[in-house]
């Protein structure tokens, strides 16, 4: 947490408008890109001539180097200086994101991909720590919350925005319009944002556990993506990723400054909230990967009309996370956790009746308002229970974890759905294949959160609470990863 003695920007005035549009679109050129990408991906894999599982790198490339590496972008912005962080994340952003608009085959896009995901680890966490620290103490809290709520708009704009590029100009300018947002940060910030770090801390960086993490990743995220084309290779890699998450966890235990105390896991609930969020989060990966081929390639939707299919979740996010925030401060997390994942379930099943000559309207529409009715339900509760699972003073590094536990849960769903349902090659610009595979993910998506569900019931204690946390979870949600943690 920021010192308050640095604190100097008044939110009212211009150079704090100006602080919080560099942080918003900042922050937002990564929350856009990781929802808009999926809209694209059908365009790509046509005019790359990409198979199944280039598209699945395409997507999972870069949240492996965002999960592997954000906790760490953190710390090198409390170390080095916030703005300076943030900047060189922009920048290198900007940069990677060029180089995926000009490649000329899947293997570069991936290789850019991933790039992509370092600067976002360096950018995402330093925004928010900008806005706790540049901004005078009384003005923190409206500072945080127009902070979370322009970035859940940005948030709803992702998918929309990636289906009209896609339509319009091609899909490379799902990339290219990074360039611009890009400058336009860089400019205000240099000139508006005061530099600021955390002079207590010290020690060395765990550059060992985040490059053992991001590997052990990778190597379980090629095993699950070939398993069904490559099964001894998928194999080798499974017992390398096993090999190497040991090789972390004994790296994490001894270091004098891990990325990931183990000791967090020594709270039940926290470990409890962890797995649902991975379980939670793998289903809404698998769900909005396969909803945008299945809408595109089989029910014939233009780009743009499926990117609004995504709208729905988005808008019951922003409009009422702040209420079921409050929901679960006076009733406790047992009961949102519980029913959350369930509602959310009952949407992803009325999603099998999306098919050829689908309406928006009568079965796209309805599936996305319950599914959305569902995340809207849980995700603030979820975040509050994090939160409150742990000390104070370690909030911060558990939404972190939280945070990073539900980028690998939509990881590893993207990763394994395909072969779990028989989609793999060429085979997702046939009509008949993504209609039986999608009919295939959306069971088991719902199963997932059945699951979730389930392990809430009888994990989470009823009668526990957040009270004290439950004002600290942003007013508005995002529907790729829960919202961090904020000043209390």
């Amino acid at each position: 947490m920021a010192d308050p003695r640095t604190g100097r920007v008044r939110l009212g005035s211009a150079t704090g408008r100006w602080v919080l549009l560099s942080t918003v679109l900042g922050s937002g050129m990564a929350m856009i890109d990781g929802t808009a990408v999926n809209v694209a991906l059908p365009r790509i894999g046509i005019d790359l001539d990409a198979k199944l599982s280039a598209l699945q790198w395409a997507v999972n490339a870069y949240m492996l180097t965002l999960a592997g590496l954000i906790l760490l972008g953190g710390s090198l912005g409390d170390r080095y200086g916030r703005r300076k962080v943030f900047l060189t994340g922009v920048a290198w952003f900007a940069l990677s994101s060029a180089l995926c608009g000009i490649a000329p085959n899947a293997e570069l896009l991936i290789a850019a991909r991933a790039l992509q995901g370092v600067g976002g680890a360096l950018l995402a966490p330093g925004s928010l720590a900008i806005i706790q620290s540049a901004f005078r103490p009384d003005d923190r809290a409206s500072a945080v919350g127009a902070w979370a709520g322009l970035g859940g708009v940005a948030g709803a704009v992702g998918p929309v925005l990636g289906g009209w590029l896609v339509g319009g100009p091609g899909w490379r300018w799902v990339f290219f319009i990074n360039l611009p947002l890009a400058a336009v940060v860089v400019v205000a910030a240099l000139r508006h944002i005061p530099e600021s770090r955390d002079d207590t801390a010290t020690g060395r960086f765990d550059v060992p556990g985040a490059a053992l993490a991001a590997l052990a990743l990778g190597s379980l995220t090629f095993a699950l993506t070939v398993a069904s084309t490559q099964p001894a290779s998928a194999a080798w890699a499974a017992g390398i990723a096993i090999v190497l998450g040991t090789v972390f966890i004994m790296v994490e235990r001894r270091s004098p400054a891990p990325m990931v105390p183990l000791g967090l896991f020594s709270s039940r609930l926290f470990s409890v909230v962890n797995i649902v969020t991975v379980l939670i989060y793998g289903a809404l990966g698998g769900v909005i990967f396969f909803l945008v081929l299945q809408l595109q390639v089989t029910a014939g939707f233009s780009p743009l009309l499926a990117g609004l299919a995504l709208l729905p979740l988005t808008l019951l996010m922003l409009a009422f996370s702040a209420r079921a925030a409050d929901l679960g401060k006076r009733i406790g997390p047992h009961i949102p956790l519980t029913a959350g994942p369930v509602v959310a379930g009952i949407g992803v099943l009325l999603m099998l009746r999306v098919g050829p000559g689908a309406s928006y309207w009568t079965e796209v529409l309805p599936a996305a308002t319950v599914l959305g009715a569902g995340m809207t339900l849980l995700v603030a509760p979820l975040t509050a229970t994090v939160l409150d699972s742990v000390d104070n003073r370690r909030a911060g590094t558990a939404s972190g974890v939280n945070n990073a536990a539900a980028r690998t849960g939509s990881l590893l769903a993207i990763a394994a759905l395909p072969s779990l349902v028989g989609l793999s090659g060429s085979e997702y610009q046939s009509r008949t294949a993504v209609d039986a595979a999608f009919h295939g993910a959306m069971w088991t998506c719902a199963g997932l959160l059945a699951a979730a569900g389930l392990l809430a019931w009888f994990g989470i204690r009823a009668g526990v609470g957040a009270p004290e946390n439950s004002d600290a979870v942003c007013v508005s949600c995002s529907l790729s990863v829960p919202p961090p943690a904020a000043t209390r």
